[in-house]
């Protein structure tokens, strides 16, 4: 089989936090933005992908209809991880990392989507043996930079059933008061980077006084991994979403100090780079890979796929946001806090034409 077209769609699909949208990104954050690729074959099969678009859609579905996506036609769908290899190559002169590989990382997934497909089986069940059917999820919160209004999410999620709530407040005020109303409820705080060194000293030993089950990118840059294995020992820290390849992981990994290793399917290049870090890890006790994954397209179906193979007890992200449209008709969501794996062909399930129509940004 032979890839024979391969385009590109970008959307935009407004939702709401109950906040204001502010503190997490350069600008208000307000919708979901996605850059969808669409392989097909000559037997007429259908693949899907998503490349990371938060606020770099342009960037991306340029990359991908000016550079990638040519490159890609006239391959044969044998391998993913030949292809994705071939393509890493042909294109690092280009940036490695960043809007190259977040558009790889659509094609790579789209190319895994059509070789489950074309054998009939999930794409979990071409990556290894698949471990479960069912997951917990965790709520992932905004950020809303006000104790109460955080607090009172925190409190509406939990009743919904989830055990565990991520959030990406800053300031002790905001997780106390979230933490004051967890019910036994696990709390893990995302700070994306946010404090110093020595702040990140004085908060990393007060969140582990109180059972913080992990502590998510404390210090900028992301990727100065000594300055996070110096943090270690204080509570458990995760770190991940922001490295690209399975080359900037090892490095991580020699380093030290993180527990939880959280590769973004949509940024590190696809299923091919995700399974080499799961390998990387493979029968260790002292590391968990825990996926991220704040999407709602094909890289949310490509990370419940993922999960379904980890041996080791994992969650699943849900970003706590209440989107204005679904991409797919029966899009699996957390039911008191558990969300089901797709088991149909590929990625499990394709995106309904009429709401890409309907959100396409041209």
């Amino acid at each position: 089989m032979k890839i024979v077209a391969a385009e590109s769609f970008r959307l935009a699909i407004p939702f709401s936090d109950g906040g204001r949208g502010e503190g997490m990104t350069p600008s208000v954050w307000n919708r979901l933005d996605m850059v969808l690729v669409r392989l097909e074959t000559d037997s007429g099969l259908v693949g899907w992908g998503e490349a990371f678009a938060y606020f770099c859609a342009g960037a991306v579905k340029a990359m991908l209809d000016e550079t990638v996506l040519p490159l890609v036609i006239g391959c044969e769908l044998s391998d993913p991880v030949v292809i994705s290899d071939q393509l890493q190559r042909r294109l690092n002169l280009f940036g490695r990392y960043g809007i190259t590989i977040f558009a790889l990382s659509g094609v790579d997934i789209a190319l895994w989507d059509l070789l489950g497909k074309s054998e009939g089986v999930p794409v979990s069940a071409l990556l290894g043996q698949r471990c479960r059917d069912s997951l917990p999820a965790y709520a992932s919160l905004v950020r809303y930079g006000h104790a109460e209004t955080a607090a009172r999410f925190t409190r509406q999620a939990v009743a919904e059933g989830y055990r565990y709530v991520k959030l990406h407040e800053v300031t002790r005020p905001e997780i106390a008061a979230c933490h004051a109303v967890l019910d036994g409820a696990a709390l893990m705080v995302d700070v994306n980077c946010s404090w110093s060194a020595d702040e990140a000293r004085s908060m990393a030993n007060w969140l582990g006084e109180i059972g913080t089950l992990w502590l998510e990118e404390p210090t900028f840059p992301p990727e100065d991994f000594e300055q996070l294995r110096e943090l270690s020992g204080r509570v458990a820290l995760s770190c991940g979403e922001n490295l690209c390849t399975a080359w900037q992981f090892r490095s991580l990994i020699e380093v030290g100090g993180v527990r939880y290793l959280q590769p973004s399917v949509t940024k590190v290049g696809g299923f091919s780079e995700t399974a080499r870090v799961i390998a990387m890890v493979a029968g260790r006790e002292d590391i968990t890979i825990m996926p991220h994954s704040p999407y709602f397209g094909p890289g949310y179906l490509a990370t419940l796929q993922i999960c379904a193979v980890l041996p080791q007890e994992h969650l699943f992200e849900f970003l706590y946001v209440w989107p204005e449209a679904q991409l797919y008709r029966s899009l699996p969501q957390p039911e008191k806090g558990v969300i089901r794996v797709p088991d149909g062909p590929g990625l499990g399930l394709d995106p309904d034409p009429e709401i890409i129509q309907r959100y396409q940004v041209r």
